[in-house]
C-alpha cells in the first residue's frame, strides 16, 4: 500500500510540472499573437485611422493691432525657454524688438510710429507709452529699518504728496501701526513726484518733515500719475523683497478707504496653511473689458488693447500672503506694463497661475446709503470705499466702543 501511495503521488506531480509548462507556452504565444497583431495593424489597416490635422500645429505669430498686446507677444517669446533659441536673424522684425537700456530712464521716440493714431491720443497716454519700458526708478525717501521685526500685517497704502490729512487720518486710526489684537502691524504709505508740469506746488519739505515724524513714507523718483499706479506697483513689489519679505501678509489699498484692522487680523488668524499660501481676496471683478468711450476715466484705445481682462481685484484695496507677493515679483518682469493697476495685477495673477478670490467684506463700491451711519454695519467688513478722514476717525470711534454690541 505504501509503494502504491508513493507512485500516485509521483505521478500527480509529474502531471502538475507538464500543466505548468504547458501554461507557460500558452501564454508566450497569446503574447506573441498580440505583438505580430498590433504590428501587422499598423503595416495594414492602421494608417486608414490616422487624422491628419486640417491645420498646422503651430501658427505663424503674427504682430497683434494693440499696441500692449504686441509688447506682451514680445515678452512671451522671448520667455518661452523653446521659442526663445531662435537666432536673431530667424526672426521677423517685430518680434526681434528690444528697448534700449538707459542708464536713464529716456523717452522711446519708437512709439510714435508703432502706435496707430498715437498723434490723436490724449496726453496721458502718449505719456505713457513713451515710458512704458521704464520699470526702474530711484527711491528718494526709504524706511529700511521699519520691518527689522517682521511683521504679521504690512499695510501698504498709496498716497499723493498733497494727502496729508489722508495719510494722518489712517494713522490716527485704521493704519495704527504696532501691536494690534496681539498682531505686528507695520503701515506705509507709497508716493511718487508731484511735478510742476502737472501744476503741482512743491510739497517736497513738508513730505521731508512728515518722513522725519513719522518714518512711514515710501517715495520713488517718478510722476505720480493714474496711469503710473502700475510703476508704484511694480516698485512696491521691489520694496517687499528687499525691505520687508518677512511680512506674512499685505494689505495694499487707496488713501481713501476705510479698512476694519481687526476684521481682516481675525479673517487671517483662521486661515490654514495651505489657504493662507495662496491668498490673493478682494473685490473681484470678472468678464470685463477696456472702456471704449473717451469720457470715461478708464478708457483705453483698440489701438493700445485688444482683447478682455482677466478676473481682477479692486484697486480700492486687496489682501494677499507674503507667498503670493514673491510670485506676483517674479511674474511681473513678464508682463507688459499696463495704465490700469489693478488690471495689470490681474494680468500677472493669471501669469502666475494664480485666481483671485472674492470676498464679500471688501466693499469698493461702498454699501447701501442707509447703512452707512450705522457702526454695526462695518463690524464684520473689512473694506469701505469711499470715506474721508472725519468718516475713517469715526467709524474707527464706533468699532473701539467697549459696548458697541451688533448682535
Amino acid at each position: 500500500m505504501l509503494e502504491q501511495h508513493q507512485v500516485r503521488n509521483g505521478v500527480m506531480a509529474l502531471l502538475r510540472m507538464r500543466l505548468k509548462v504547458l501554461l507557460t507556452v500558452m501564454m508566450v504565444n497569446v503574447f506573441i499573437f498580440i505583438l505580430i497583431s498590433c504590428h501587422g495593424g499598423r503595416d495594414k489597416g492602421f494608417q486608414d485611422n490616422v487624422l491628419v490635422p486640417s491645420k498646422p500645429f503651430w501658427n505663424k505669430m503674427m504682430p497683434s493691432s494693440g499696441y500692449w498686446n504686441r509688447q506682451q507677444q514680445v515678452l512671451d517669446f522671448h520667455n518661452n525657454p523653446i521659442l526663445a533659441n531662435h537666432s536673431a536673424a530667424d526672426l521677423p522684425d517685430w518680434l526681434n524688438e528690444t528697448h534700449v537700456s538707459f542708464d536713464v530712464c529716456q523717452p522711446d521716440a519708437r512709439v510714435t510710429t508703432q502706435v496707430k493714431n498715437y498723434n490723436s491720443l490724449p496726453v496721458r497716454f502718449k505719456d505713457f507709452l513713451l515710458y512704458m519700458h521704464c520699470r526702474y526708478y530711484p527711491v528718494l525717501v526709504d524706511q529700511p529699518d521699519i520691518c527689522r521685526e517682521p511683521p504679521f500685517l504690512l499695510l501698504a497704502v498709496k498716497s499723493l504728496a498733497p494727502h496729508f490729512d489722508r495719510r494722518q487720518a489712517i494713522r490716527q486710526s485704521w493704519g495704527r501701526a504696532g501691536m494690534v489684537a496681539n498682531r505686528t502691524v507695520v503701515t506705509v504709505f507709497l508716493l511718487g513726484q508731484t511735478t510742476v508740469g502737472d501744476h503741482h506746488p512743491d510739497l517736497s519739505p513738508m513730505v521731508s518733515y512728515e518722513s522725519d515724524r513719522h518714518r512711514d513714507i515710501i517715495q520713488w523718483d517718478y510722476r505720480d500719475s493714474f496711469f503710473n499706479l502700475t510703476i508704484k506697483e511694480v516698485l512696491f513689489l521691489d520694496w517687499i523683497q528687499t525691505r520687508c519679505p518677512g511680512a506674512s501678509f499685505i494689505f495694499k489699498g487707496d488713501d481713501d478707504v476705510f479698512v476694519n484692522t481687526y476684521a481682516i487680523l481675525n479673517f487671517l488668524g483662521g486661515l490654514s496653511a495651505s489657504k493662507s499660501a495662496d491668498l490673493f481676496v478682494g473685490d473681484v471683478i470678472t468678464n470685463a473689458g477696456p472702456h471704449r468711450d473717451k469720457k470715461v476715466k478708464y478708457f483705453i484705445p483698440e489701438s493700445m488693447y485688444i482683447g478682455s481682462y482677466p478676473p481682477y481685484a479692486g484697486g480700492g484695496g486687496y489682501l494677499y500672503s507674503a507667498s503670493v507677493a514673491a510670485r506676483l515679483h517674479a511674474t511681473s518682469r513678464r508682463v507688459a506694463l499696463y495704465p490700469i493697476d489693478d488690471v495689470y495685477t490681474g494680468m500677472c495673477l493669471m501669469k502666475a497661475g494664480l485666481v483671485p478670490e472674492k470676498h464679500k467684506g471688501f466693499r469698493t463700491f461702498n454699501i447701501e446709503e442707509k447703512y452707512r451711519a450705522n457702526p454695526c454695519a462695518y463690524k464684520s467688513l473689512m473694506l469701505v470705499h469711499p470715506r474721508t478722514p472725519q468718516e475713517m476717525i469715526q467709524i474707527w470711534f464706533w468699532l473701539n466702543q467697549p459696548d458697541l454690541n451688533c448682535q
